[in-house]
């Protein structure tokens, strides 16, 4: 028996996994390996050093520079796509009958090209992406990224009907399959791939408030700053504010709060622990885009989730958090929830949701199911 094998495009290199994307390519790929399918992987090299860690679980692993410059960003197609085209990945993809899977609008070229007829061509999308840029736009403070978020946005809203030639779409939450299948059809929900197995989120009671996310990413430190004008400021219990490369701007305001703390650039297993014993993991966004993976580390790992409607919005993760919009709301919650107990009964609720809908290997094989057909 020929053992299946599939090519799969990445945007970046998918190891460490340790922001939002490439956490879903490198689970999604250690998954199909597991589940018996050769993966040929394709990714592109320009902020992250090769990583041996991948032939792992790799058939073989193809490194493409990506291009850089402002002429790309002059072109009529999106810079997140034409720094990505490379003619040795095109002879790659098409001397190789595999089917393919493209992650994300990024690596979407050579989607529609002539030589990859015949091939099974499956789009993973992470984001409505236009959407995505616009929302950078609008929280961007910088005039010349926000210029280039705004023409960026308006690029990939037309360049997004290159996903018509694909063979099937496997949307990252519910909302983006809603919006891709009634666009082009063939869409499926395939949640996020993700580092967890099983729910490790202890019954009783934790220390802290906690939020968490990248705080160099202009979305999050919108939301720090807004948790910090109106709700943290507002309360006298502990809060820790977690997560990679905080600006000195942002590190300088937190610091004015002495029941605040700031942990930069926490490890891994670090950051798992803040999440395990901080009591409440508050998790608002103003991006309804995707699914935010921060929100399944804090239910598979953390005590009560606090989040406003854009990030729990159709994600089916509904029943497993509370919900507050305003800052009232999240004050009122958080001082509900922090003379509760977590109880082995809230685990188990989370056990039964998590550990089927959300299971790499279950998710894994629904992407295998696609290939047979």
């Amino acid at each position: 028996m020929v053992k299946k094998a599939i090519q799969l495009v990445a945007f970046n290199i998918p190891y460490p996994p340790d922001y939002g994307g490439v956490i879903d390519i490198f689970y999604k790929v250690k998954a199909l390996a597991e589940c018996g399918i050769s993966v040929y992987l394709h990714c592109f090299e320009y902020d992250r050093p090769q990583a041996p860690e991948l032939e792992k679980y790799c058939a073989k692993v193809y490194y493409y520079s990506r291009k850089n410059g402002i002429r790309y960003q002059l072109s009529s197609k999106p810079y997140i796509v034409i720094t990505r085209v490379n003619d040795q990945l095109l002879n790659n993809l098409y001397t190789n009958k595999h089917p393919i899977i493209f992650e994300g609008l990024h690596t979407c070229f050579y989607l529609d090209h002539p030589k990859l007829t015949d091939h099974l061509r499956l789009v993973r999308t992470h984001n409505i992406e236009h959407d995505y840029y616009l929302n950078l736009y609008k929280s961007e403070p910088n005039l010349f990224r926000k210029i280039f978020f705004r023409m960026e946005a308006c690029k990939l809203k037309i360049y997004e009907s290159v996903l018509k030639n694909a063979s099937h779409l496997l949307c990252i939450s519910p909302n983006d399959n809603f919006y891709f299948d009634h666009n082009y059809g063939h869409s499926h929900f395939i949640p996020a791939f993700h580092p967890f197995s099983q729910i490790k989120s202890k019954s009783g009671r934790g220390k802290y408030i906690l939020f968490h996310g990248n705080l160099s990413v202009s979305e999050n430190i919108r939301a720090v700053e807004y948790l910090l004008a109106n709700v943290f400021s507002k309360i006298n219990l502990p809060v820790i504010i977690a997560g990679k490369n905080p600006t000195a701007q942002l590190s300088q305001k937190i610091s004015q709060y002495q029941h605040i703390q700031l942990v930069s650039n926490p490890e891994n297993e670090q950051m798992e622990n803040l999440i395990q014993y901080a009591h409440i993991s508050l998790l608002p966004t103003f991006q309804d885009t995707g699914l935010k993976l921060k929100l399944l580390a804090s239910l598979f790992s953390g005590r009560f989730c606090i989040a406003n409607t854009p990030m729990i919005h159709k994600t089916g993760l509904e029943h497993l958090c509370y919900l507050a919009d305003t800052p009232k709301e999240m004050i009122d919650t958080i001082n509900k929830l922090f003379d509760q107990d977590f109880t082995s009964e809230e685990i188990e609720k989370r056990r039964l949701i998590l550990e089927d809908a959300f299971s790499n290997h279950q998710n894994a094989m629904k992407i295998i199911r696609l290939l047979e057909e």
